[in-house]
């Protein structure tokens, strides 16, 4: 899931969106999965000229990703849904008052303890070996792009910038996340556990680790049948419970958190066993798979009243 926050952000998507073709190009996608121009001309019943015109507007408000591909015709053009989900934030502006905002690198966890298959990955190369699970202590890690592993977990401290008086009221945090199989395998389920300072938040199910197409922003080294994007998750704590991408997950509430201005952040990410088989976890960073984010998170607050 996407969010979406700011008014030029809205207004994009809201053009995009604006039209019965369009909403149909959208619909074929996200129902029959990655069709060509000429397949969607075909379908609609519209000229390839039209078609590239809403195919436009589309890929401009990140709804849709276009790919050019050899076709027994020559070079084509390929399209695929970017998100089936997305979060219109209306209240953006008034909550950034209220809130801080920290890009954590996925590659600057804090513990963690992993088994193979594994392997952690910069840009431009694999830090050491792949699945040596020593190589997580390599320096080079805080510039990782992508890592995996079959089973074990991830710790991050998240920074804690609250000030005395001040009330946490939301912790969200979002990332682009997947299973991890041997080579990939779309269909390949792994529980992953999310816990804040040891508090469980709950448990979200990955569907696969997908390797079906090149990740969009997959460097071009990257082997084609490795891991190449995940699914952007949007986790967040309340004071109703806690949430995956608005479907609760636990009734873990931010007031249960107990945290203040002298608290730590710890959140960890935790692979959890599946009929006997761990589904395994790759976290895409910057520079690797459909969004070129590390993990964000924002924490919001309220100020105390002053007598």
């Amino acid at each position: 899931m996407k969010e979406l926050q700011s008014s030029e952000e809205i207004l994009l998507f809201c053009k995009a969106l604006s039209s019965d073709v369009r909403l149909r190009i959208v619909e074929i996608l996200g129902t029959h999965g990655e069709r060509n121009l000429n397949e969607l001309a075909a379908h609609l019943g519209v000229t390839n000229g039209a078609m590239t015109a809403h195919i436009r507007l589309l890929s401009d408000a990140g709804i849709i990703m276009v790919r050019h591909s050899s076709g027994k015709r020559g070079s084509q053009k390929t399209c695929s849904l970017v998100n089936q989900r997305y979060l219109v934030n209306l209240m953006n502006e008034q909550q950034d008052e209220n809130s801080y905002k920290a890009e954590i690198p996925i590659g600057q966890y804090s513990a963690y303890h992993v088994q193979p298959t594994c392997g952690i990955a910069t840009s431009s190369s694999i830090i050491g070996e792949v699945d040596d699970s020593r190589y997580f202590d390599s320096p080079l890690r805080v510039n990782a792009g992508i890592l995996w592993f079959s089973s074990g977990y991830l710790e991050y401290r998240l920074p804690n910038y609250l000030k005395a008086g001040q009330e946490l009221t939301e912790i969200q945090i979002s990332f682009e996340i997947s299973s991890e199989a041997p080579e990939t395998n779309n269909q390949w389920p792994s529980d992953i556990a999310f816990s804040l300072n040891g508090h469980l938040l709950g448990v979200w199910t990955s569907p696969g680790d997908f390797g079906d197409t090149k990740g969009m922003y997959a460097p071009d080294w990257w082997p084609s049948y490795w891991n190449q994007y995940g699914l952007l998750k949007l986790l967040s704590v309340t004071k109703d419970g806690s949430f995956i991408d608005g479907v609760k997950i636990s009734d873990c509430t931010v007031d249960d958190l107990q945290i203040d201005s002298r608290s730590e952040m710890c959140l960890r990410m935790e692979v959890k066993e599946r009929d006997g088989r761990p589904g395994g976890m790759s976290l895409f960073g910057r520079h690797f798979g459909n969004y070129n984010q590390d993990i964000i998170a924002r924490i919001c607050y309220t100020e105390a009243e002053r007598e």
